[in-house]
């Protein structure tokens, strides 16, 4: 059968709304976009243009996709992150907004440095690493995640953004793949999640994004323990730690970082007004 881009639209938001969509042909529009590689004017500019069978094939596929809750980003594969392109699969957390104020932070406290050494514990996309990678081109940045999965992603990211020779991508658990480096800053954003409240979670989320980038442990806080309870595997501590943290967990990842021996601490707060970086300097 052949259908206009006006006339697949039309099917789209119907179907959509049926699923109870706030914003139906909004949705509707950003899947068709994606996936002819196009934006919403273009859609507009050429509403009745045909699909060939293929695409209005596909275009089904990913409505029922969608309508099932999955998110968009797995379903177009991407994901912008500090005004870059990501490549995103369902073995990778999908890069948030809030995740940017992390990366400023610790952009703007290592600018000035001739050549950092940054570590990066959960490397996931690898939009982090990358993202630093490409605003201090002088550093160095090695990621470290358990997923292979995960490292193959941000191995990608890292190769698609030009950084490749300066991100070093390990598989292991925190520390145990850098034991015995020396790093000026070390940056997570870990799993913060407590698990009582995985379920409470949106079903985009609960139901699709992985599940070891979510669970922090029974109150969250686990791996922000480690972070600082496990700093002894380097060579020395640190200068700067950055850590993204969830709602309310903010004085007490605050605190661990004094337990390490931070005296210095600094909570930022993200668009939201809620305290979400903690930058933990040593005296």
């Amino acid at each position: 059968m052949s259908i206009t881009i006006k006339e697949a639209l039309q099917r789209a938001s119907f179907q959509l709304r049926d699923q109870g969509f706030d914003r139906p042909r909004r949705e509707a529009q950003i899947l068709l976009a994606a996936l002819l590689g196009c934006d919403a004017a273009w859609l507009y500019a050429h509403d009745q243009e045909t699909l060939t069978a293929p695409q209005w094939a596909e275009y089904q596929a990913w409505l029922a996709r969608r309508a099932q809750g999955e998110p968009f980003a797995y379903l177009a594969g991407h994901k912008e992150f500090m005004g870059l392109c990501f490549a995103v699969t369902p073995d990778v957390l999908i890069p948030r907004p809030e995740t940017e104020f992390l990366v400023e932070a610790v952009a703007e406290e290592l600018q000035g440095h001739t050549s950092p050494r940054i570590l990066e514990i959960g490397a996931g996309s690898g939009a982090v690493a990358v993202s630093l990678a490409k605003l201090l081109p002088k550093a160095r940045v090695v990621a470290v995640d358990v997923s292979q999965a995960a490292l193959d992603v941000s191995q990608k990211n890292a190769a698609r953004h030009g950084v490749a020779g300066r991100v070093e991508f390990l598989a292991g658990d925190l520390y145990a793949p850098v034991a015995g480096e020396y790093f000026h800053a070390v940056v997570s954003n870990p799993p913060y999640i407590p698990a009582a409240d995985i379920l409470k979670l949106q079903c985009d989320v609960k139901d699709f994004e992985p599940r070891l980038a979510l669970c922090g442990g029974e109150d969250g806080l686990d791996f922000y323990r480690r972070l600082t309870g496990e700093l002894d595997l380097l060579a020395s501590r640190p200068k700067m730690l950055a850590f993204e943290v969830g709602m309310g967990q903010a004085q007490a990842v605050a605190a661990l970082c004094l337990n390490a021996g931070y005296q210095n601490t600094r909570q930022i707060k993200d668009l939201a007004g809620i305290d979400r970086i903690i930058k933990a300097m040593l005296a």
